[in-house]
């Protein structure tokens, strides 16, 4: 009788292996714990940093590509299924990927004994667990990773076409108060929507779990982008008129035309997909935005921007400069009464950028608030020295209510003028981004402080945007500026000067100053002066320079 086989050798495990890795994803392997060697799948070397997919002395070889803080709980784990302590092996750790950087697994496997009940092989497999999934199971959609070679091709020689990222308005809101299963309810709801209203030609995958991204291989005009949207958009309306307002929500969405991926590869086009979404829900949601390019490279250029100038604060504000432009009494124009401290920046290649530009990205990226010191020292600073000279010298700073709102100013402002040894009123306090002023407790508490302090408050660029009359009596600043574009209108229109005129009228009678910004020429000083301004600041007196130059210009 021809006797039984027991088990496959090293080598039948290996061709087995061999065989099958190229039907799956993941890494089989295989180890021979009697002999001391380890073989995986071939693929695993093209993702992980291996010697090879086959060697010996394996706990020590398993120390050259697994990451150092998983390692010891590895060799725990084998030492035991090595002792026949344990039978099976499933953990989770880290290997070190090809380009250096940790990538999660979970290592399976079981052990196989020999007829001595003794460890002698262990089959298993290793799986990535960071890895994205090709199909979501909420929407029941394919992700759009699934497809991304289609979508390379359809980026890079599609002649028709585009594409419509959708999104859920504030879905976050959705799983907070209703929690994930029903969220769930409504993602399963929303895609279907969305397949109910596609055409031939059209295909839809799931991006993350509130976002759908919409392929349309044929149509020559993205215009028909729209037309979906709002046919997605009615069928929401009613999924969610159906479901008895449970909960109220809209989408937004994002289209890119096939003239706008111009060859691109498909990385690029998931950011510029992804920039579109983001547009429509910035201005306002529940809304279609267009991809445009003047777009995007004004985003590009902020991003540059703010990159440059977050290194430039951590570099000890290189690239920072505060100029000084002088304010004028009227009553003595011997002398500059004071000088506006005004923040410039150029870049490290030597282009200049425009406070329009780098001030909202100060504010909105919080940097404001080290930038806003290092102005506020400079100008204490130029002060003091300007008060050996001129004793009665002020300097007016700038301050954003984001740093009002997001940092002890108030406490900052006090140390540093008794650190530069000067009296409260050598500062005069000017409260920029208007919009803030009336609305908000802790701006009203500051503003109360530095007054009580013997600060002087100017409520800045009165005229534009939301600075009005409201905001003289909430705030009761004690100078009030005149912006350059309610100048010019009164200088060229007998109205709006006899509208200027009243309001200074009002308010000196209020017992608050007023200075007139934006005053270039002689013809337009001699206009303003018979409306009896207080201060004037402008190029006819000067433009705002460095601090040497202003000290030579004024002799200080």
């Amino acid at each position: 009788m021809k006797e039984q086989k027991k088990g496959f050798t090293f080598e039948e495990y290996v061709e087995v292996i061999k065989e099958f890795s190229p039907c799956m994803d993941d890494y089989p392997y295989f180890y021979d714990i009697k002999n001391d060697i380890y073989y995986i799948s071939e693929k695993a070397l093209e993702r992980f940093a291996l010697p090879s997919n086959q060697f010996t002395d394996v706990t020590e070889t398993h120390r050259k590509f697994v990451h150092e803080e998983d390692i010891e709980e590895l060799v725990t784990d084998l030492g035991k299924m090595v002792s026949g302590e344990k039978d099976s092996h499933n953990i989770e750790y880290r290997w070190i990927g090809k380009d250096g950087e940790p990538i999660w697994i979970n290592c399976r496997g079981r052990v196989i004994k020999d007829e001595n009940n003794r460890p002698k092989y262990m089959l298993g497999c290793v799986n990535e667990i960071g890895l994205k999934q090709k199909a979501d199971n909420v929407s029941g959609l394919r992700s759009i990773q699934s497809v991304a070679n289609v979508l390379e091709t359809f980026c890079t020689v599609a002649s028709a076409g585009y594409t419509l990222h959708i999104g859920i308005d504030d879905f976050k809101a959705i799983n907070e108060r209703f929690g994930h299963e029903y969220g769930n309810f409504i993602l399963r709801g929303v895609s279907q929507c969305i397949t109910d209203s596609l055409l031939p030609g059209q295909e839809v995958y799931s991006v993350v779990a509130d976002e759908f991204i919409v392929v349309d291989y044929f149509s020559d005009v993205s215009h028909e982008g729209k037309e979906l949207y709002n046919t997605i958009r009615e069928k929401v309306d009613k999924f969610i008129e159906k479901n008895r307002y449970e909960t109220v929500f809209t989408i937004s969405g994002g289209i890119l035309s096939c003239s706008d991926l111009g060859g691109i590869e498909y990385q690029e086009y998931i950011k510029l997909s992804q920039f579109a979404l983001s547009q429509a829900k910035l201005r306002g949601k529940n809304q279609v935005y267009f991809f445009d390019i003047n777009d995007y490279d004004a985003f590009i250029r902020k991003s540059f921007i703010l990159s440059a100038i977050r290194e430039a604060v951590g570099c000890d504000f290189e690239g920072f400069d505060v100029y000084f432009q002088p304010i004028i009494d009227e009553n003595n124009t011997s002398a500059p009464y004071a000088a506006e401290a005004l923040l410039r920046y150029t870049l490290p290649h030597g282009d200049i950028v425009s406070p329009i530009e780098f001030v909202p990205a100060l504010e909105e990226s919080g940097l404001i608030i080290p930038v806003g010191k290092y102005v506020l020292g400079r100008a204490m600073a130029f002060c003091k020295k300007a008060r050996e000279v001129l004793p009665e010298f002020k300097v007016n700073v700038n301050v954003s209510f984001v740093q009002i709102l997001k940092s002890p100013f108030v406490g900052d402002f006090c140390r540093m003028l008794s650190e530069y040894d000067l009296t409260p009123d050598s500062i005069t306090v000017e409260l920029t981004e208007s919009g803030h002023l009336g609305d908000s407790v802790a701006i009203q508490k500051v503003w109360d402080s530095l007054r009580d302090y013997g600060v002087s408050i100017a409520l800045d660029d009165f005229g534009t945007g939301y600075s009005n009359l409201i905001n003289i009596g909430a705030m009761a600043p004690n100078v009030l500026k005149l912006d350059r574009s309610f100048t010019v209108k009164a200088i060229k229109n007998d109205f709006e000067r006899d509208l200027m005129a009243n309001i200074i009228y009002l308010v000196h009678s209020l017992g608050i100053k007023i200075c007139v910004e934006g005053v270039e020429t002689q013809e337009e000083l001699e206009k303003i002066r018979a409306l009896n301004p207080d201060y004037i600041q402008g190029y006819y007196y000067g433009r705002p320079s460095p601090e040497g130059e202003f000290v030579e210009k004024f002799n200080l």
